[in-house]
């Protein structure tokens, strides 16, 4: 009978831990290469190759980025904090204000700008795929010039 009872009283225990380790948000950690096959930037020109670095250790997620457009290539360096927190990144001329949280797996990462022509709003959707290989980031833009969305398609290498 004390058997049973253990049994009953873990069964929740068991259950909840569960829950938590099925409600654990990704992580991003690792070396990334854009797959542009797979990959929409609409109207605008798509870089000729980009890739990342991530370091994610939740909350803190730190991003170095790389891309090489016709112009040249450009290196960056975002941390960002997925409590929530506010970050500030700068990004060439641009200084960013960014807050991530997470709602379900997706991280969602907001980040505001002001250039010459007025404010610039971004707001991305992290999503890695069940087996960990592909990092899908689905950004929608707002300026002065108007709004757009792209998706951006990476492959851990």
């Amino acid at each position: 009978m004390t058997h049973f009872r253990f049994n009953l009283l873990a069964l929740p225990i068991l259950a909840s831990l569960a829950v938590a380790l099925a409600a654990a948000p990704p992580n991003f950690s690792g070396s990334w290469k854009m797959n542009p096959a797979k990959s929409e930037f609409g109207s605008m020109p798509a870089p000729i190759r980009a890739s990342s670095k991530i370091e994610h250790q939740d909350p803190h997620l730190k991003l170095i980025g790389t891309e090489v457009r016709e112009e040249g290539e450009r290196t960056f360096e975002m941390n960002i904090s997925t409590d929530g927190a506010q970050t500030t990144n700068q990004i060439g001329p641009l200084t960013l204000t960014t807050k991530a949280k997470w709602e379900g797996s997706t991280l969602l990462v907001g980040s505001k700008a002001t250039t010459d022509d007025g404010e610039l709003a971004i707001k991305d959707q992290w999503s890695l795929s069940e087996d960990g290989k592909t990092l899908t980031v689905v950004r929608g833009i707002s300026g002065p010039r108007g709004e757009m969305t792209v998706k951006v398609v990476q492959d851990k290498q």
